[in-house]
């Protein structure tokens, strides 16, 4: 009998993980949105219909970098070639003049990887 009474713990548990995924990824996009608003939003709107002073960063994850139409970038950054990749996004978030020299962009820089993780499941939840 105990047997059963474990198996089917066993079995509950298994059925509850996409659950307990689908929350765990809410939470995430949440404390990354958060994150975004006290780090980025200053300067950056999470979507084209709020004014800000830089680009807006929705659907920023798989752009090319330097695109957003009607916002003056950098020589440097509008002729890159890059992808805003997360790869991409999260060296940018470290150290964006180091990343891309003769960017226009002031940033303090945001070292540590579990904020950059949060910030950009947060960026791809307003990513198409």
């Amino acid at each position: 009998m105990d047997i059963i009474r474990h198996t089917a713990a066993i079995a509950l548990a298994v059925l509850a993980l996409p659950a307990l995924a689908d929350s765990f990824d809410t939470i995430k996009v949440e404390a990354g949105q958060k994150l975004f608003d006290a780090e980025c939003h200053r300067c950056h709107a999470p979507n084209s219909t709020d004014p800000s002073y830089g680009p807006s960063l929705e659907n920023v994850v798989g752009r090319g970098a330097g695109t957003v139409a009607d916002y003056d970038y950098s020589t440097a950054l509008a002729a890159s070639g890059i992808v805003w990749t997360p790869a991409a996004l999260r060296a940018w978030m470290e150290d964006n003049t180091g990343f891309m020299p003769g960017t226009k962009m002031r940033h303090v820089g945001i070292e540590d990887p579990t904020v950059q993780d949060f910030i950009l499941t947060y960026l791809e939840s307003i990513s198409g």
